[in-house]
This record gives C-alpha cells, structure tokens and sequence, in this order.
C-alpha cells in the first residue's frame, strides 16, 4: 500500500491525498509531480494489470484529487519513459502557460501525441498518420513545433522529425535525406541547436552540432565526412526481410561468413531477444557484434542472424508490439522459430548445424526454441533466463502477461519449464547466484525439471554474480570462453560440401 503526502516545512504537517484506487491498493503510480505550481501535484495512477491509467490533479491544500485524462488497453499501457526523451529532468510537457500538456497515446493503432487541457475537457490530437512516435526530442512552443523520433517507412531505422503543435501541420522530416541509418538527437531547450548522433550499419559513429530546423552543421560536416568514407561494399552484414508461412514479415540481419562460397553449408547462429523490452534489428554501427565471442564468427565460418518478432518495441504500430498480450512463450518464439524454418531452406544453411543463444529474456526465448522446436534447434546457450513466468517480476510479467489469479494458465505455458522435458539439442545453461533481476530459484526449478525427465546438459552457475555476470575478476573472460568453447565444439564452425553432415560428438565441458 502506498500513500501520498505533503509536507509543510514551517508547521511540520503532512496533508495526505485522497486518491480513488481499488480496494487492496494493487496498483501504481509511475509518475509523480508538482502540477507547474506550488498548489497541486499531477500523477500517473495505474491499475495493477497496468491496462488502465489515470492522470491526476491533487489539491495540497484539502487533498482532493480529481482525474483529468483516463485511458484504457485492452493489452498495457506504456508509461511515459517509453517515449519521452528527457522524462527524468524535463519534467511534464506542459503548453500554453501551463493550461494544457503533451501526452502520448496507441489508441488509435500507432502511438501519437495529443495536447490534453489542463482540466480535461480538451483533447487535441496533434500527429496523425501511419506511423508511432518513437520519443519527443523537444517541444518548441515559441515556434509552434514539436520534435520527435520516427521512421515511418523502415522500422530498423531512426530520424527526426517535426510537426505542429496545433495539429494542423504536416510531417516533416528534418534529417538529411541522405543520411540512411540511425540519428539521436539532444536537442536545446530553445529548439534552435542539437547534438546530432548518427551512424549506420557501416558507418561508424559520428556526432556534430547542428542548428534547426534548416541541420546545418556547427564547426563542420563531421557527419557527412564519416559518411562520405564509409565503404558499404565491404560490410559483410546484410539487412533482410522474412516471411514465415504464417503470413508474417519481420525485419533480420546477417552476418555473412568471410571467403563465402554459395556452393557450401554453413552454421547458423541465432541471436535472440523476442520480449517488449529490446529491439535487436536497427541500422546502427556494431549491431552484428557478438559481446561474448572470442574471436571473430565471420572469419570462422559461421552465418549469424537475428530477428526481431512481434512483440519487439520497434516501430510498426499497436498492433504489432501488443500481439504477445498473454501469450509471451508462445507467439514471440513461433514467429522466430517459423522464421528459421524458412532460413533453412537456404542452400548454403546447414540444418544439422544451427545455434541458438540469448541473455535475460533472451535466454528465456532460447529455452523456450530448444525445448518447443527440439527438431530445429541443436545447440542453445541460455543466460539468466527466465526459467518459470511466476516467479518472475510482477511488474513486468503481469503488463505483458495480466493476473496469475487470472489466467495462470497463460504464464505456464509461456514458461520454458514446462516444456523442458522435449529437450534432444545441446544445451549450455548460465546463471548468477547472485541474479538480482531473475532470480536463481529459476535456474533450480529449471533444473529440476531437466532432471526429471533425464535431460542431460551442462550448467554454469558463477557464484554471487548479478544478472550482467560481471562481478570478480576474469569473470568476463571466462564467460566469453566457455559461451565460445561450447558454440565451436557442439556447433562446429567452417564450410562444408553440400550433402556432408556429421553430428559432433557430445563433449563434457
């Protein structure tokens, strides 16, 4: 249970708010604070299932509370860190000598921005379009504009764009058309200045300063110079489209091995996040690169892929990221494993020969491939996963997943354990005893269940580390190695004649 309160310094007295919740106080407030004046405050109130949210106005004198702007989901309601830049030192967006404020909303099917009255009575939609406002850089009121993040024709993509604050505008795209790839921008308080960030999948990073809206470039077109170098023919990394038989298109890149020749078979690794809260497809600099490889895949011989399902927070509208409302486990993982049924139909893909690997809620998703799609997936490296979705973060799990007072069965079948008696592939488990995010009775349950059913595999446990295992000395190194040990001998890197397939030998480790 929580309670608001005001404190008066002078008298040392605490005026408590009066807010309408339910009756066990199950629910949230995301976001509290002074409402552009000493006499009220505003707030986020958000019921337990995180599916309804209310803004409210809070009297510091008499305590009343009244709601000004409510919404409903029939999935979650994101809050306002998911798309405003400068939440934490911005605070509230507020217009028109603090009478209305900017606020973001997908209830009409893409996530857009809406001017709100102060009192609730006015409601402004201010983009409008087939296309989600990914953040706001900047509110420029003097000028009429607002500045937000959006790519509405390539999903892997980020740039910057601008409206009117009245609603009446058009979308206007403010970065370089020539530009293709990934922007940030910090935008000043005044809108007329910016740190520009960019880079794309072969162009390293670069920044400069800017003026807006016309980007011109402060103290040289330092952007444009690293682009102008940039030799996309030499990236071995190709951005594609998949299509499951199902119907559904996602967006992946690969990594493409070196000295490739079409006429052989490769391995194929697969890099996997799949839950709401990570993109792993964006056109930026480094975005193949495998943190715990030692050494270089491409140069060994392997294909490596990701893919990012429904589900994933990229850019493609309501639809598409709340597709996995009580069914993560089960929508996310057939999207990926569909996806690799269709990769393996490459002639040069070697189907004895496939990786899978993922961290948190990857790992989570690795379990889940290895244990629900045994006969696709023959090696897997599962890192601080999510063994059982009910033992896991309410406040995570329940948004995406609802009550397990109410649909339990939704979270069971979404988890890896009750799967793990299908395992056939090579499995490499991986957790922190230490794990203050997933907690290490998932890795015992999961265990557990591997024994139960005489699945044999082999588990890593690294002693009071957190959920990033990067606690202690050599650990990094160590972690990096056995993932990398185990990748080559159970996965074994390097081209093959086409018909040649041979099973490795199963190894201790």
């Amino acid at each position: 249970p929580y309670k608001i309160g005001v404190i008066n310094v002078d008298s040392k007295t605490i005026r408590w708010m009066r807010i309408p919740t339910d009756s066990v106080l199950q629910s949230y407030v995301p976001r509290m604070e002074w409402a552009a004046n000493s006499n009220e405050l505003i707030i986020q109130h958000l019921n337990r299932k995180q599916n309804e949210s209310q803004l409210m106005l809070c009297n510091v004198q008499n305590g009343e509370s009244k709601t000004i702007f409510s919404e409903k989901d029939s999935a979650w309601i994101d809050i306002l860190p998911s798309w405003d830049n400068d939440y934490i030192w911005g605070g509230w967006d507020w217009l028109k000598g603090n009478q209305e404020f900017l606020w973001a909303s997908e209830k009409d099917g893409w996530r857009h921005l809406y001017r709100i009255s102060r009192d609730g009575k006015k409601e402004t939609l201010v983009t409008n379009g087939n296309y989600d406002v990914m953040d706001i850089a900047a509110i420029d009121e003097k000028g009429g504009y607002v500045y937000f993040h959006a790519s509405p024709e390539n999903a892997t993509q980020k740039y910057l764009y601008r409206t009117k604050l009245d609603g009446k505008g058009k979308l206007e795209r403010v970065s370089p058309a020539n530009q293709q790839g990934t922007h940030d921008y910090d935008v000043s308080p005044t809108a007329r200045f910016a740190r520009h960030d960019f880079s794309n999948y072969y162009t390293p990073y670069s920044n400069e300063m800017v003026s807006l809206p016309d980007h011109m470039p402060l103290g040289g077109d330092k952007v444009n110079e690293v682009l102008a170098k940039a030799d996309k023919t030499k990236s071995n990394i190709v951005f594609f489209k998949v299509k499951t038989g199902e119907g559904v298109e996602m967006d992946a890149w690969r990594v493409m091995p070196d000295n490739f020749d079409s006429t052989k078979k490769y391995p194929v690794v697969f890099y996997v996040y799949t839950e709401p809260w990570g993109q792993n497809v964006k056109d930026q600099y480094g975005v193949s690169n495998n943190f715990l490889y030692q050494g270089n895949m491409a140069k060994d011989g392997y294909v490596y892929i990701s893919i990012d399902n429904r589900g994933t927070p990229v850019p493609k509208g309501r639809a598409w990221r709340k597709s996995v409302y009580r069914k993560i486990g089960l929508v996310n993982i057939r999207d990926q494993a569909m996806a690799a049924k269709e990769i393996l139909k490459w002639n040069y893909i070697d189907s004895s020969r496939v990786g899978v690997w993922g961290w948190s809620g990857g790992g989570s998703a690795t379990l889940n491939l290895m244990f629900q799609y045994p006969d696709l997936y023959k090696t897997g490296v599962a890192i601080a996963a999510v063994g059982n979705q009910l033992t896991y973060d309410n406040i995570y799990q329940e948004r995406y997943m609802g009550l397990p007072q109410e649909n339990r069965e939704d979270f069971v079948n979404g988890s890896p354990m009750t799967y793990a008696k299908n395992l056939k592939g090579n499995l490499l488990y991986v957790h922190g005893t230490g794990d203050d995010n997933v907690h290490f009775n998932n890795n015992d349950m999961l265990i557990n269940e591997l024994i139960k059913y005489g699945k044999q595999f082999q588990m890593m446990s690294y002693p009071n580390r957190s959920h990033s295992i990067s606690e202690g000395a050599g650990t990094n190194r160590h972690l990096g190695m056995m993932y990398t040990n185990y990748l080559k001998q159970n996965c074994p890197p390097g081209a093959r004649p086409q018909g040649q397939t041979s099973e490795p030998a199963k190894k201790s480790f």
